[in-house]
């Protein structure tokens, strides 16, 4: 099977996660070492033993989510099975940085740098309670970008996230994107969910994120990946790495086109995608996309003995 490395994005998080990665494995408890050590403190505290509140935090979520992808990467590495076994990375907004770690294209420790500015900086754009994001149900992405614009208003409402056939975000000003779930359903969608999130990401309105990315990223080495980048804006193979650059910072304002991404590994011969850390998240995307592909979920000591074992 032709098989792509997958790490999820915020929503994932989890108190405990990667716990027993670490205990299991001391390559493991080394990235969430190098992640404290790179923060200044203990967020491997906060993910094993904290509050599900300080953890959703966007600015502790983001780095939390990338240590515990790296020490399942670690993990499986210790047994045998490396970045090399993938022909291809993705990640789901903030898992494309642990894609690119994960690839070697970024240190863990800059990554987890990269991530803590991320959060704090996308947190700090809207101010709280003037930005929303919405999941509708059951229409498609022309349908949704439609209603969008519809539910505009003069404010900004766009797609986010077209994560698969039966599921696109909408994120904007909060009015717009309420009057974009009222339509929604107007317009015949089954569901439109108002999500419990602390800002509206992937729109115009994260423009000051961007730039406070933009120059983050200025200031990082960032080397080719060992296995293309399917990027989150492009929805295509990348491997140069100014390229990559930019597009992480165009990532902030731009849309994550996760379904269209799955489409291209697809096309590209992809049969097989492990999720690597918390969570079976994209698993469940992935399988609303194309139900041919055989999805594996590897987060915990057991995924990784299972998929190790099955490659023996």
């Amino acid at each position: 099977m032709t098989r792509a490395f997958v790490f999820p994005g915020q929503g994932a998080q989890t108190i405990g996660m990667g716990k027993a990665l670490a205990e299991a494995y001391p390559a493991a408890q080394a990235v969430f070492d190098e992640v404290d050590e790179a923060l200044g403190e203990k967020l491997s505290d906060l993910i094993w033993e904290g509050d599900i509140a300080d953890l959703t935090l966007t600015q502790n979520a983001q780095p939390a989510l990338m240590a515990t992808s790296m020490a399942a990467m670690r993990a499986l590495e210790a047994n045998g099975i490396s970045i090399a076994d993938a022909c291809f990375v993705a990640g789901h907004s903030l898992g494309e940085y642990s894609a690119l770690a994960a690839a070697g294209a970024l240190s863990v420790a800059d990554t987890a740098r990269l991530l803590r500015t991320r959060g704090q900086a996308m947190q700090s754009a809207v101010p709280v309670g003037e930005g929303a994001m919405a999941a509708i149900l059951g229409l498609d992405l022309d349908a949704v970008r439609a209603v969008a614009d519809q539910a505009a208003q003069g404010q900004v409402c766009q797609a986010a996230n077209d994560n698969d056939p039966t599921q696109v975000v909408v994120s904007g000003a909060k009015a717009a994107v309420e009057r974009a779930a009222e339509i929604a359903k107007e317009k015949g969608a089954k569901r439109a969910v108002m999500l419990p999130v602390s800002a509206p990401f992937h729109c115009a309105l994260m423009q000051p994120a961007a730039d406070v990315m933009a120059e983050a990223l200025a200031n990082v080495e960032i080397k080719a990946p060992a296995v293309p980048l399917i990027a989150n804006v492009r929805a295509e193979a990348v491997t140069d790495p100014d390229l990559i650059r930019g597009l992480l910072i165009e990532q902030v304002t731009g849309s994550v086109r996760w379904r269209e991404s799955v489409l291209y590994m697809v096309a590209q011969g992809v049969s097989e995608t492990w999720e690597i850390g918390a969570g079976k998240a994209l698993s469940g995307m992935i399988r609303k996309i194309d139900r041919a592909i055989v999805g594996k979920a590897v987060g915990t000591p057991d995924d990784v003995q299972n998929v190790t074992q099955a490659e023996s």
